[in-house]
């Protein structure tokens, strides 16, 4: 599935991924392959990008914001992000 990663400034993260967790208002969840169509409030907290089936995963500490999973392509718009090393 595609996840796209946006701030106001820029595009923080674009590309093919295994799944994403995130921090939703009512507690952390995670959308994989064809997830069902959803939007959703995101809490400040850390998003977890599964790059793969093996473990390699990216994360970013983010401000509030949206999802949005629509037809394998999930948006994640935030407030401000920052990758963590």
């Amino acid at each position: 599935m595609t996840l796209e990663i946006l701030t106001p400034e820029r595009k923080l993260f674009s590309g093919e991924v295994y799944g994403v967790q995130m921090p939703g208002i009512s507690g952390s969840f995670e959308v994989l392959d064809k997830h069902a169509p959803l939007v959703s409030a995101l809490k400040a907290g850390r998003v977890k990008v599964l790059r793969d089936r093996q473990n390699h995963a990216a994360f970013y500490d983010i401000q509030g914001g949206f999802v949005e999973v629509l037809n394998n392509k999930v948006s994640i718009l935030v407030e401000g992000a920052t990758a963590v090393e």
